[in-house]
């Protein structure tokens, strides 16, 4: 073998549930189980059936675990799949409409398969060996710019979550890359063995992205996404979900279907050629077969720093079926050419030995300019006023720790606390959606407070965390 390689996934989607349907959402949340959770879930079984083990690392996070397991979601997903092959009837382009309804039917086959939720079968992958399941922050917050109390309630919230779920936990994902130093002592104290770094936040500081490095004093290992190999697949600019044959996400017909391949940049809308799976198949196998002569190259070019480099991949999980309808086909050929190419494919787990030293990061993301600017910068700078208000108060009333009352307040909390909100406004991402999401549950946070404050009752309200324990805040 030439080397290692590890792809890393992060699934994540805010909490959905009761909040909105179209386009954002609900249905955001049953389109990413029906086009990127199931097909994903599927490659990794079948590579499993054929004897591949360590293939991949997974991250999920507590957030969208809840809404995975949550029966009324499954319900309702199987619903909204009906209406899928519903409308299919209505296509007028026939083999359009035949290729969607038995796409379709598939997915309302795979729901019943995952009837009692998602981690069963995420599990069963974890216990046999095939993947890595990383934890993490109850509901998604960029910890850069946290308290340091609530960095630690969050986490040890989610990894509460984690362990009832999915068993024991050795590494996590940090959402959006974020690091600032000291969040390492954190992960430490709550027995975190690894985390991922972006790799220009690595290479800032003088260490390389192809060994692993202890943070600081701490035990706790860091990796780097490797962006050399990780933007072959997807970048800001380019990336293989851009080449002409594969289904175009942007481009939605009047019957409401995605009939269209990419085609050109210089053409537009229904002017697209229409869909050809054939087409895309063979795309599929030659991009697959260029990412993996990417890899190795790569890992040829790292064998003068070290004998056996390693090289890690990282995408959110969405992006394979969701946003690349045909990603799962071409992550299921990667991690099964990658052996033969002379790669050993493991996950950040079986790379623990890559440790060369250690390293003192500074501050960063892989957001725009890894730095904090997405999360920070001057369009969000009433939610960084919120947020910070918010965790003032929340701390201020932790000394009422017994009060039931306080569950609800927690959970209101880490809602209002996700990154998402910062992240679709700064991207003028369904903005208007992130400020209303935002601003209700800082509204439901303040309701709260005062009735802790004043002895008044409040209603239960919705609970994406069963395990929440607000004394330990």
């Amino acid at each position: 073998m030439i080397g290692r390689f590890a792809m890393v996934l992060h699934s994540h989607l805010p909490w959905l549930k009761g909040h909105g349907a179209w386009p954002v959402g609900e249905e955001w949340l049953y389109q990413g189980i029906a086009t990127s959770y199931i097909p994903v879930i599927e490659a990794l079984e079948r590579l499993a059936d054929a004897g591949h083990t360590e293939v991949l690392t997974l991250g999920i996070t507590p957030v969208l675990a809840a809404q995975l397991d949550d029966p009324g979601t499954i319900r309702n997903a199987g619903t909204w799949i009906g209406d899928w092959q519903w409308r299919t009837s209505d296509l007028r382009d026939r083999s359009a409409a035949h290729r969607e309804a038995a796409a379709a039917t598939h997915a309302q086959e795979r729901l019943q398969y995952h009837r009692a939720g998602f981690s069963a079968a995420l599990r069963r992958l974890a216990d046999a060996g095939v993947i890595e399941l990383l934890a993490g922050p109850a509901a998604h917050p960029f910890q850069p710019l946290l308290d340091e109390r609530v960095a630690h309630f969050s986490l040890r919230t989610g990894l509460d979550d984690h362990r009832q779920r999915f068993g024991a936990v050795d590494g996590m994902w940090a959402p959006e890359c974020g690091y600032r130093p000291g969040l390492e002592r954190i992960y430490a104290d709550q027995g975190i063995g690894h985390f991922l770094l972006d790799g220009p936040t690595m290479l800032h500081v003088g260490r390389d992205t192809h060994s692993a490095w202890t943070v600081g004093d701490s035990p706790v290992v860091a990796f780097g996404r490797d962006l050399s190999v990780t933007y072959r697949v997807w970048s800001p600019r380019r990336g293989y979900p851009g080449h002409h044959e594969y289904r175009d996400f942007h481009v939605v017909d009047a019957d409401g279907f995605r009939t269209r391949r990419v085609t050109a940049s210089t053409v537009h809308g229904t002017q697209k050629a229409p869909y050809q799976p054939e087409l895309a198949a063979m795309a599929v196998r030659r991009d697959a077969a260029d990412f993996v002569e990417v890899v190795r190259r790569r890992l040829v070019e790292l064998q003068r720093y070290r004998p056996d480099p390693l090289v890690v991949a990282a995408y959110d999980t969405e992006l394979f079926g969701h946003w690349w309808y045909e990603g799962p086909a071409w992550l299921e050929q990667v991690l099964t050419l990658l052996p033969a190419a002379g790669v050993e494919v493991t996950t950040l787990r079986g790379a623990h030995d890559s440790v060369a030293g250690s390293i003192h990061p500074e501050a960063g993301s892989w957001g725009s300019g890894k730095d904090f600017r997405v999360w920070e910068g001057p369009q969000v700078a009433d939610i960084v006023y919120d947020n910070d208000d918010l965790q003032r108060r929340w701390l201020k009333l932790s000394d009422h720790t017994r009060d039931p009352r306080q569950t609800e307040l927690a959970t209101q909390a880490l809602l209002a606390l996700q990154s998402d909100w910062a992240f679709m406004i700064s991207k003028d991402s369904a903005a208007d959606y992130a400020r209303a999401r935002h601003a209700e549950h800082h509204g439901a946070f303040a309701r709260i407070a005062d009735a802790i404050e004043t002895g008044a009752d409040v209603p239960r309200g919705e609970r994406p965390f069963p395990h929440l324990d607000a004394r330990l805040l």
